[in-house]
């Protein structure tokens, strides 16, 4: 055995990233029984066959389905689906594929993408007129694709009102609307809506598996009933031309319809117990640091509405922290002496880890209940 297999295992469970937790015992199952014989590579196995089902299902019958290796891939595959090569892709000054990408829609794709500023990660309608001036200009990028974050970059979640009236806008602008799901799940989940729902109307979502449990794996959803013939056609050749066609696609596919079907004894699916926990964490987490709050020794820059808490701290606090669990740096604080941190749960956030980073965050700071103060 090497020594990774024989390594001993932390039990300590972060809050840097979702992508940290582990996976999820049902997707796993879903693997191991995805493994037994031959099956046609590319997508053409009977794995693959029910993933196309549960989308179906989930989704809608127009809906078209496209495993692929990871988030990245997913958006710019997306984008460029809904993209000609001149175009530009609005979105948040937030947006993953803005910031957390290397560039990859512009590097990979050939797309400009249009920043406009979400304070709280949102995208307004009002937002889309900083770049609609351009269109028609032969010198600048056009901007023909939105793409929102559903929950955002900074844990927001759109209404569905208000994710309705930016699409309806995006697409009254002649832009089509791509959403990026990586953590569509924890969105629905905490509106109490399906996945379908939680999308807003857009045409076609980068489905979110890693964040909510599974191994590795996306998928590019198209939507829009009018792309399907042209997507059906288009997005098999675009997904093998940038790298993301899988040959063993029947485990990408088997952990992605681990999370859409399986489902416990009250009928609900893998996709939402695993981001209804994550986000109750993280409720639980803020709660936990609300005396701290209350004592003016933190405040929370963004409201905690899906798995994510946003938080300024000082950073001896931040550092000290850090001694125990991993997070996040997320921007500077509003003085050298503090710092803005992301704290992220997970499918398997524990409270006693909600408990424990709440104990030792209060310890330091010298806060112990609302009521009794420092």
């Amino acid at each position: 055995m090497t020594a990774w297999q024989t390594r001993e295992v932390s039990q300590t469970r972060h809050f840097a990233s979702d992508n940290y937790a582990s996976v999820h015992p049902e997707v796993l199952a879903a693997i191991a029984a995805a493994n037994g014989g031959h099956e046609p590579a590319y997508g053409a196995d009977a794995v693959t066959a029910a993933f196309d089902e549960a989308v179906a299902s989930v989704f809608g019958a127009d809906a078209l389905a496209f495993p692929v290796f990871n988030g990245t891939g997913a958006n710019v595959v997306s984008l460029m689906a809904l993209s000609p090569r001149w175009g530009g892709v609005v979105a948040s000054e937030h947006a993953h594929i803005n910031v957390d990408e290397n560039g990859a829609p512009e590097r990979v794709g050939g797309l400009k993408v249009l920043p406009v500023a979400a304070p709280d990660g949102r995208v307004t309608p009002a937002s889309l007129s900083r770049w609609q001036g351009d269109l028609g200009d032969e010198h600048r990028a056009q901007p023909l694709v939105l793409s929102v974050t559903q929950s955002t970059e900074l844990g927001t979640v759109y209404s569905l009102d208000s994710l309705r009236a930016l699409i309806d806008a995006a697409h009254e602008a002649g832009m089509r609307v791509h959403l990026d799901g990586a953590r569509i799940a924890n969105a629905a989940a905490a509106l109490g809506v399906s996945l379908a729902e939680a999308c807003g109307g857009a045409d076609m979502v980068s489905l979110g598996g890693t964040k909510n449990g599974a191994m590795g794996a996306e998928a590019v959803v198209v939507l829009a009933a009018d792309l399907r013939e042209r997507m059906a056609a288009d997005l098999p050749h675009l997904r093998k031309a940038t790298m993301q066609l899988g040959s063993k696609m029947r485990y990408a596919s088997a952990q992605l319809a681990a999370l859409l079907t399986s489902v416990d004894d009250a009928g609900d699916p893998l996709w939402l117990r695993n981001a209804r926990h994550a986000n109750a964490m993280a409720a639980e987490l803020r709660a936990e640091l609300e005396p701290l709050a209350a004592a003016g020794a933190v405040a929370f820059t963004q409201p905690t509405e899906a798995n994510a808490v946003f938080v300024e701290m000082p950073r001896t606090l931040a550092d000290e922290l850090r001694q125990t669990f991993r997070f996040y740096d997320w921007m500077p604080g509003s003085t050298p002496e503090t710092v803005e941190v992301r704290l992220m749960c997970s499918w398997d956030t524990q409270p006693g880890d909600v408990e424990r980073l709440g104990e030792l965050a209060r310890g330091i700071g010298g806060v112990h209940d609302v009521t009794n103060g420092p």
